[in-house]
């Protein structure tokens, strides 16, 4: 079977292209990425050589290029990863969002449904959101399948089009889909713009660790090797045209989770307790800030059987430990070598 695997390698797309390449040797998996600056194939360093995996450097936008690798490879199966996720920077350059997540989206359904018009038999179009395309919660309440949707930045936007499209494209063509809504990923190899890595990174540099207006906004966690777990088990026993939300159970208020962070940090650094609390910083908060995300996964869990492995408090541990036994990785990201990487090893 041949796999295209799109932004395999971003944060969530390198664990599940490691886990696939790992555990199906009869899968032939295609990872593509343009290497921007979250893609980087120093995550995925351990598995370049292996025969089953193949790595392309390319952008989903451009429709030449994408229809000419389906016309060549014939992919049966897409898991569609690649995008532009950062909402500070959606707000900054927003045309950039609809470019990559909706226009790239749009190219990949196209390809797919063109090379596989005359049947689409034990053929599978795997897209993954997000929850922010739902909007923001009160107090009370959980993301359901089946919530409306109501996105309130351009990066939730451009994600609940091409979510959208898909369906479209499920109901106007007959292409077989499954679409998954997770809630925030945090763990090994994520890049120091999102909250954990970025407030890692600055308590072992003793820099000022931003929180937005009063730090209240509540978001539901989940670590990132549960969530390929997860895509692993939609790709292979989802049913077809059915949404799934993948949620850790794990709601936390980003104040309350800065400070374990500055509690643990502390402890693995041998500083005195207290030390890197010191280095919060409240900042003016961004425009559009969803208050709260709480993702209900027990469609997912009831359905195939998954469920978080560990607590959020044992997934920040090995987060930690992770960024500070990888400094080697974690300062060739912020200094930006690492995207020599790709003209070193691919010449």
């Amino acid at each position: 079977m041949k796999i295209l695997i799109t932004g395999g390698a971003g944060f969530i797309g390198s664990h599940v292209v490691r886990l696939f390449v790992e555990k199906y040797t009869n899968y032939h998996i295609f990872n593509i990425d343009l290497l921007t600056y979250a893609g980087n194939l120093e995550n995925l360093k351990d598995i370049e050589g292996k025969p089953n995996y193949t790595f392309i450097k390319g952008d989903i936008t451009n429709e030449v290029f994408i229809n000419e690798l389906f016309e060549k490879h014939k992919f049966e199966k897409v898991i569609h990863l690649a995008a532009e996720s950062h909402v500070d920077r959606s707000i900054k350059d927003p045309l950039a969002f609809v470019k990559t997540n909706v226009i790239g989206t749009m190219v990949l359904l196209n390809a797919f449904k063109n090379t596989w018009k005359d049947s689409f038999k034990d053929k599978l179009f795997y897209h993954i959101s997000t929850d922010e395309v739902y909007g923001t919660l009160g107090q009370i309440g959980l993301f359901t399948e089946t919530t409306a949707y109501d996105p309130n930045s351009p990066y939730s936007a451009s994600k609940a089009s091409s979510d959208h499209f898909v369906r479209a494209y499920g109901e106007t063509y007959g292409m077989p889909y499954v679409i998954t809504n997770c809630s925030n990923n945090y763990g090994q190899n994520q890049f120091p713009e999102k909250l954990i890595p970025l407030f890692i990174n600055n308590i072992i540099h003793n820099k000022p660790l931003p929180v937005y207006g009063d730090g209240n906004y509540t978001r539901d966690w989940l670590y990132i090797k549960d969530h390929a777990v997860a895509i692993d088990l939609v790709f292979h026993k989802g049913i077809n045209h059915e949404t799934y939300n993948i949620g850790g159970f794990n709601e936390w208020k980003n104040i309350d989770l800065v400070k374990l962070l500055c509690q643990q940090m502390d402890e693995k650094l041998n500083r005195p307790k207290g030390t890197s609390e010191k280095l919060i910083t409240y900042v003016k908060d961004r425009p559009g800030h969803d208050l709260r995300y709480a993702i209900d996964a027990s469609k997912i869990n009831k359905e195939l059987g998954w469920k978080p492995s560990v607590t959020f408090e044992e997934g920040l541990n090995k987060t930690i430990d992770w960024y500070l036994n990888n400094e080697t990785w974690l300062n060739n990201v912020t200094s930006g070598d690492y995207q020599m990487y790709y003209q070193k090893q691919y010449n």
